[in-house]
């Protein structure tokens, strides 16, 4: 995989979230307790490769169009680095989409498990065969249900990714039961939120909480909760061809 017209991106305390002309970097230190360089750098190629496939049109997603697909890399090694043992995404009545294959990774590579809560109307057989050619069917638990009654079930959520196009996501805010020895959550279609605040907002200004805002997709919001940081050894070199 490596060339000597290849791009080299550090992913670091602070993370960079790789773009079309270069190389941005996340203002938000993302530590944790514990950091895989190895899981992340391996989720990050992984997806990496993933979504080559998808571009290639060898595999389709259903309906979704991939936007930006660099930020999912970005999201899958931040997942897989941080170790989250307990992943989650609270979805619209979309079905699957490229995070759904992002965190899917992080948790094959981390042996995370990771739970996607779908709306009633999507068929758990058809969202398993989507993610079959990528052999990621048996990554994910799919369930049914209220994501905010069944999420209850779930305890020291590591890792929890939120669709605002979910009607009632500003309710699981009080209801999800985080990790607080370090915990992360992400806020996707942050434009659909209207006059609903983030979960960072809410949070801000809390001992131990960082938040940014980020321009991917239709917005996206990315809170650290209650991590400490060691500043050794979180560095690793993904190399690619251009």
């Amino acid at each position: 995989m490596a060339s000597t017209s290849s791009q080299y991106h550090n992913l670091m305390i602070w993370f960079p979230i790789s773009l079309i002309s270069g190389v941005s970097f996340l203002p938000i230190s993302l530590c944790t307790m514990k950091w895989s360089a190895q899981d992340a750098m391996k989720a990050y190629l992984h997806t990496l490769q993933l979504f080559k496939i998808l571009y290639g049109k060898d595999c389709k997603l259903g309906p979704i169009e991939l936007i930006q697909p660099q930020s999912m890399e970005f999201l899958s090694a931040l997942a897989a680095g941080n170790q989250a043992k307990v992943m989650v995404q609270v979805l619209s009545n979309e079905g699957v989409n490229p995070l759904t294959i992002a965190l899917a990774v992080a948790a094959k590579h981390c042996g995370g498990r990771f739970i996607c809560f779908l709306d009633q109307e999507q068929d758990i057989e058809n969202c398993k065969s989507q993610l079959s050619c990528y052999d990621l069917e048996d990554v994910v638990e799919f369930m049914h249900g209220n994501p905010c009654e069944v999420i209850t079930q779930f305890k020291n959520i590591d890792f929890a990714v939120i669709d605002c196009k979910f009607k009632d996501y500003l309710r699981l805010f009080q209801i999800i039961d985080l990790n607080r020895r370090g915990s992360i959550v992400v806020l996707t279609n942050l434009v659909r939120k209207g006059n609903g605040a983030g979960f960072g907002e809410v949070l801000r200004g809390k001992r131990g909480i960082e938040c940014v805002t980020l321009s991917i997709g239709e917005g996206m919001e990315l809170t650290r909760i209650g991590m400490t940081c060691n500043h050794e050894n979180k560095r690793f070199h993904v190399t690619y061809e251009n």
